[in-house]
């Protein structure tokens, strides 16, 4: 065999293996295995178990143990779980496994509490259990908007993660931070502003930039008003 006939065998091998993209460069990603539905919601199961483990034990660390004992770190790693799941075309299972994991998370923190030796009683009308179900629908809708909703939602999506840790971090600084210091919370609204900030400068339009910065703005005088109610 010619050396020019070995080269067009090689060549021709090379295109029956190798499928071009869309954009007529090749396609690698077709042979690469997915993970299953049910293993990436049994893996964010799992994680949010363990979330609340730790959770439980980062009380115990100087620095981290405001932040663990707060309900807007809570919030983002429900919502990050369900973005683990990536079950987000629709909005209402989303919703539904944001309820489930952080109801999970406490699960974990309650079982790593009485591990501790510190006795915890987990019950449904436990103030944490109750909120665990409207935060958890709205981690979820945030994730569906993120990823799936339109250019609005998208904004409002992240306006709204934004004001869940400004508002509870400014709630912070005005009732307890006398017995926790300041830090813990200031970094918490740093971090949510942050998502405002990020929310307007990914809109498209001027519309959604200022859905953004309103949901952000709003959303965090809502939740400040919610926890001086609750006192």
């Amino acid at each position: 065999m010619t050396t020019r006939a070995r080269w067009r065998g090689i060549v021709g091998g090379m295109e029956t293996s190798v499928r071009p993209g869309p954009t007529g460069t090749p396609d690698r990603q077709t042979d690469r295995p997915q993970m299953p539905v049910a293993a990436r919601i049994g893996t964010a199961t799992g994680l949010a178990l363990l979330a609340g483990m730790l959770c439980s034990y980062g009380q115990a660390v100087p620095g981290l143990g405001v932040l663990a004992n707060s309900a807007g770190p809570w919030f983002v790693v429900a919502g990050l779980l369900v973005l683990l799941a990536r079950v987000h075309r629709r909005p209402v299972l989303p919703m539904l496994l944001g309820v489930v994991f952080l109801e999970l998370m406490h699960v974990g923190y309650w079982a790593a509490t009485n591990l501790r030796g510190y006795p915890d009683v987990l019950a449904v009308t436990n103030s944490w259990v109750v909120m665990g179900v409207p935060a958890g629908v709205l981690a979820g809708a945030v994730v569906w908007a993120l990823r799936s909703g339109p250019g609005r939602w998208r904004a409002a999506a992240w306006g709204v993660s934004g004001a869940v840790l400004v508002g509870e971090g400014v709630r912070a600084l005005l009732q307890v931070a006398a017995t926790t210091g300041t830090t813990s919370w200031t970094i918490e609204i740093a971090v949510g502003a942050v998502l405002v900030a990020a929310g307007v400068v990914t809109a498209r339009t001027p519309l959604a930039r200022v859905i953004a910065l309103g949901s952000g703005v709003l959303g965090a005088l809502g939740v400040l008003v919610v926890y001086l109610a609750l006192g």
